[in-house]
Order: C-alpha cells, then structure tokens, then sequence
C-alpha cells in the first residue's frame, strides 16, 4: 500500500504533467512566436530584459543568464538583463519613488525601441508589473508576458501574454521556466555558430 506521502508527491507531478501537456497543445504556436521575436530583436542589435517577483524575479534571473552565459550550446554571447538583481537600485527605488517603480525605472533607462521586455507574474496584477508594461511601451520596446489563471489586467497591456491554464502559481512557475526553456533552445539551435562561442 501507498503511503500518503507518496501519493500526494504522485498527484503534484500528474498535475503538473497534465499541465504541461494541455500548455503545449494550447500554446506552443505563441511560444515559437516569442521565439522568432526574440531572434529578429538579437539580429537587429537588441536586448531582451527580464523582471518579476519572488519566485518569478528567480525566473527572471534564471532566464537572463541562459542567453548571456549559455544554455545547451556554445555560442556568442546574447545580452539579456534581469532588472531584479541591483539591490542598490531595487532599495533607492522602492525608498524614493514607490516599490511599484522598480522595474519601471530601469526600463525607461536601459531599454530602446525593438528590444523586448518579459515580465513574469503568475497573477498578472502587481503593480511594479504594471507600471513596467507601461514603461516599456513609452520607450517603444516590445513586451512579452508569462501568465496563469485569467491573466489579470496584464494580459491586455503586453504585445504577447503567454497564460499558462492553471490557477497553481507553483505549477504556473514551473512551466514559465520550462516555456523560458523552449524560448532559449529554439534561439540557441538558430544563432549558434554566429560568430565566436566565447
């Protein structure tokens, strides 16, 4: 006989697979869709930007660094930034202007018409997200967000919401780091041996 624990680890990862399975009948043609932006924005000299919190600002770090390190392959460098990292910037922001500013800020410093800014948020309703879409829509760059449940008021204010079919935020990370995933490997296999791999 099962013990309970074994059953309750079985039922998290059968939820988790059907999840999985119903996101890549539903969405795997707006994910290879987020993919050809992201290589006509690093052929065109742009950069992608990265931003969410706790466990989605993990993500947003996570996924920054497959492109600028590497993720399966060798290849050039791809520049990619978490804007979850300066903790210097994150404390003056949230101190000077308001914790809903964060990811704003940097954005409207950093970032350029025809790069693309990717905002992770299982809910779709934190207000630094929010105010991060906006931002990136006065400075013309293009946005891309990771989503669950109804997607919240987010998934009308991005170019392109990916909104996995789940009201579990552990399962909807789970699968914003897989689609990353998805995103990076198609990019990676197209850009590979465009110029030097260090």
């Amino acid at each position: 006989m099962k013990s309970p624990l074994v059953s309750e680890v079985e039922r998290h990862l059968e939820e988790l697979a059907e999840t999985a399975s119903r996101s890549a009948r539903e969405l795997s043609g707006r994910i290879a869709e987020v993919a050809e932006m992201v290589i006509r924005t690093f052929d065109a000299g742009g950069k992608l930007f990265f931003c969410g919190n706790g466990g989605s600002a993990a993500d947003a770090q996570h996924l920054a660094t497959e492109y600028v390190v590497r993720f399966r392959r060798n290849r050039r460098a791809l520049p990619a930034i978490a804007l979850t990292t300066d903790t210097s910037l994150l404390t003056a922001a949230s101190n000077d202007l308001g914790f809903e500013h964060v990811f704003a800020r940097q954005i409207r410093a950093l970032a350029r018409a025809g790069d693309i800014v990717f905002l992770h948020s299982t809910s779709g309703r934190s207000p630094n997200l929010l105010e991060a879409a906006r931002a990136a829509r006065d400075v013309d760059a293009r946005t891309v967000a990771l989503l669950a449940g109804d997607g919240g008021p987010l998934r009308d204010m991005v170019d392109v919401a990916i909104i996995v079919p789940t009201a579990n935020g552990a399962h909807a990370q789970e699968l914003h780091l897989a689609i990353g995933h998805a995103i990076c490997d198609i990019v990676e296999s197209r850009l590979a041996g465009h110029g030097t791999a260090r």
